[in-house]
């Protein structure tokens, strides 16, 4: 026969159980599953069509300098930028599609095509690679993901999502992803090698609200075996919804 105290137990058993299942409901929404986010985040940067001004700050061992640029973008398999200033780099251009990615210098008036190991060169001098602008994939075709928990990022609440590379192909073995979980944008990142070293650090300083998605306006990027101070990437306007002509992907533009 079970007692008043067992009862007592068994109530607050059930109590306990119905609260920790209403506690997502309670704090007005469901926790995603980790696919679910991950998916949430290639959404909102992903776009069918974009185009952006950036400016580029990069803060070298001899000083700083600013590159600004021009990108026309078609969803993650095709990239034309062209170089606005300063005078000495302007004109320069780069012509991604699919997994080839090419060159143009006025100065030498020659198109290099970028493979193999100069792929890993740093652009521009940057703390960005050329594999890192040849990324043709969304990270929800790249990475498994794991949710492996939340703390805060510059006072914002964030899911930590764990991503660890689907092949060995893929430039990063794993990465670590700070997702603001209001609005399903990365706040911070890590990114390793198979070894578990640590290559790139990411950290987004500011984001703006544009055509119904939340952005990274303001980030800085470091190449954690570089010795310079990191590169700034600040994003000067961007329109998600630019008509593209179809020649700006091919090489006749890099002459243009």
């Amino acid at each position: 026969m079970i007692g008043v105290t067992s009862m007592n137990r068994i109530g607050r058993a059930i109590f306990v159980l119905m609260v920790s299942q209403l506690t997502p409901l309670l704090n007005g929404q469901q926790q995603p599953t980790a696919k679910e986010l991950l998916q949430a985040l290639d959404d909102n940067m992903v776009a069918e069509n974009r185009v952006t001004v950036s400016t580029m700050i990069i803060h070298g061992r001899r000083g700083s300098r600013s590159i600004q640029s021009k990108s026309w973008t078609q969803g993650s398999e095709k990239a034309y930028t062209e170089y606005l200033a300063p005078a000495r780099e302007r004109g320069t251009k780069m012509l991604k599609v699919g997994d080839q990615l090419w060159t143009y210098s006025p100065a030498t008036d020659r198109i290099i095509q970028i493979a193999g190991h100069m792929l890993r060169q740093s652009v521009m001098g940057s703390d960005l690679s050329y594999e890192d602008m040849m990324e043709d994939q969304t990270l929800s075709e790249m990475y498994s993901p794991e949710i492996v928990g939340s703390e805060p990022v510059d006072g914002r609440d964030c899911w930590i999502l764990e991503l660890t590379a689907k092949n060995p192909g893929i430039t990063y073995h794993s990465r670590r992803v700070w997702i603001d979980k209001e609005r399903n944008i990365a706040l911070k990142e890590t990114r390793y090698a198979a070894s578990g070293k640590l290559l790139k650090e990411a950290l987004v300083k500011e984001v703006f609200q544009v055509e119904g998605r939340w952005y990274p306006k303001h980030m800085t990027f470091k190449d954690m075996l570089s010795t310079g101070e990191g590169t700034e990437f600040i994003v000067d306007s961007i329109d998600f919804n630019a008509e593209i002509p179809d020649y700006i992907f091919t090489k006749a533009v890099l002459r243009r």
